[in-house]
């Protein structure tokens, strides 16, 4: 009769169970990176650099001083005026997002203070919708170009959009005015606007205020530019070089300002809105 051999279960023999979601690859490097780590550095890859996408309310606690933001204009939100349809229903589509991002639209906009200045702030969300520009977008950053113009306050813009939002149609498209004549009246009163783009920044924002700052920053590697890339090869049947639309070849041919990592951006910000406010007197 064969001999069976047993062996003891010791430590040795426990699998290790790891938490789920601790742990997250970069899309760049390909490295596995404890999340916390990554998160400590304000979402920015410690191997490679690379900056992750982050929430708009993640991006406002960044850069303001605790406890100094105050939203304004929370409570609008878009409707279907169009009863517009692809494959779903934008009333459904706007539902679901709602519920999943926890906000009613693509753009946050309020007071807060950066190292003790007192600013006007407006941040656009690429998960409400791609941060798509429709009428409600464009009335909340029209209004903080207004506050800021009441308050005398610079205004700072973070963008993060895929352009206008095709479920409003034209009407979308009619944001891009809209905003650019309320920043026209802050530039005729010498009110700083500053313009910081954020990946991706593409489109109908693009085209319009994102790209109307007096000072234009931008954050390493993001996507700049109207249409794709790949529109525009088929176009012009042409090769792009490497590096198209992103912020360092936007910066070589001198379309942005500069090019600051998120880590030192607060401390960017708040060194020229010094430099604003001497040079203007506000």
């Amino acid at each position: 009769m064969p001999i069976r051999l047993f062996r003891r279960k010791d430590e040795s023999d426990k699998k290790i169970k790891i938490p789920e979601g601790m742990w997250i690859k970069c899309a760049a490097c390909l490295e596995i990176i404890y999340k916390p780590e990554i998160e400590r550095n304000l979402n920015v890859c410690p191997k490679c650099n690379y900056h992750f996408r982050i929430p708009a309310t993640e991006r406002i606690r960044a850069v303001s001083d605790e406890g100094t933001f105050r939203e304004f204009g929370e409570d609008l939100e878009s409707v279907d005026m169009l009863s517009f349809t692809d494959t779903k229903k934008y009333t459904d589509r706007l539902k679901e997002t709602k519920k999943k991002t926890g906000r009613k639209e693509a753009v946050i906009t309020g007071h807060a203070k950066i190292n003790g200045i007192d600013v006007v702030i407006c941040v656009l969300d690429f998960e409400f919708l791609g941060g798509s520009m429709g009428c409600v977008v464009g009335e909340k950053v029209a209004a903080a170009a207004e506050s800021a113009l009441d308050q005398s306050w610079p205004l700072i813009i973070f963008s993060a959009s895929g352009g206008a939002r095709m479920q409003e149609g034209v009407l979308s498209l009619m944001q891009m005015a809209k905003t650019s004549a309320a920043l026209a009246r802050l530039s005729d009163k010498r009110i700083p606007f500053i313009s910081v783009l954020t990946d991706p920044t593409t489109g109908g924002v693009a085209a319009s205020f994102a790209m109307l700052g007096d000072i234009i920053i931008s954050e390493p590697g993001a996507l700049i530019g109207f249409a794709g890339p790949r529109v525009i090869e088929q176009t012009i049947k042409q090769k792009l070089p490497e590096g198209f639309q992103r912020a360092e070849f936007l910066l070589e041919h001198g379309m942005i300002d500069v090019i600051v990592e998120r880590t030192r951006l607060k401390a960017t910000l708040a060194q020229i809105l010094r430099f604003l406010s001497a040079s203007t007197g506000k």
